[in-house]
């Protein structure tokens, strides 16, 4: 397949984008009610259903604009709400719960991996549907990836944000999380400059290159994405 059309590009991208943002929030409600707060349970947010988890600008729009625009794909969920007071240890626990999200990712990356995997084995032994599976395949690993690294980084509200709150000492910890709601606007500030790319590129690409050799995938899955 040389080149997709929107349609393709949509039914490829579709799935592995919606995964990627909705399972990144259960993930952060379901660790938060494991640590003693039910809030995100109670709220019927954790479920797979995504349109729960649809947020309309970042689930849609955004997502299909970049698709559009031949861009790299990005996009969020709906956050799902944790009390902080409701953990049993909430400083401390608050840690695990941001973790829970890019762990999530980090999970579904190599769940798309083994898709692809099996689609490039397939694809070769003459089974048409096989090439579809290995490039929604090579789409979930490029999404997970991507929203694992970026949301890894030290700013709040990003969970690395959270995770670096957790483990400073309080008066520092009350600093950093002040940069809370500037935070999206100091994000799309440092994309904009270059700064976020010069940073996820290299660690996408090793990462990347783990799996590849890993599971035997051809690189060129990846380039026509």
């Amino acid at each position: 397949m040389d080149e997709f059309s929107l349609i393709q590009k949509i039914i490829i991208w579709g799935i592995p984008v919606i995964f990627a943002i909705t399972l990144h929030e259960v993930a952060h409600g379901w660790v938060a009610m494991k640590l003693g707060d039910r809030t995100a349970q109670m709220m019927g947010r954790l479920t797979l259903n995504p349109i729960k988890h649809i947020d309309p600008v970042g689930t849609i729009i955004v997502p299909g604009l970049l698709l559009m625009a031949g861009g790299f794909i990005f996009g969020w969920a709906k956050p799902v709400p944790v009390t902080y007071q409701n953990l049993n240890k909430p400083k401390s626990d608050m840690a695990w719960v941001a973790l829970a999200g890019p762990a999530a990712n980090l999970i579904m990356a190599i769940g798309w991996a083994v898709l692809a995997m099996v689609g490039v084995q397939l694809f070769q032994s003459g089974f048409a549907m096989g090439e579809a599976m290995a490039y929604m395949g090579a789409a979930g690993i490029l999404i997970n990836t991507m929203l694992m690294i970026l949301n890894l980084l030290p700013l709040p509200p990003l969970d690395g944000g959270r995770i670096l709150v957790s483990l400073l000492p309080g008066p520092l910890a009350w600093k950093v999380s002040r940069i809370e709601p500037y935070g999206f606007f100091i994000l799309v500030g440092l994309l904009y400059l270059g700064f976020i790319g010069s940073i996820l590129h290299p660690l996408m690409n090793t990462f990347i290159n783990l799996l590849v050799t890993a599971f035997s995938l051809p690189p060129q899955i990846f380039s026509i994405l």
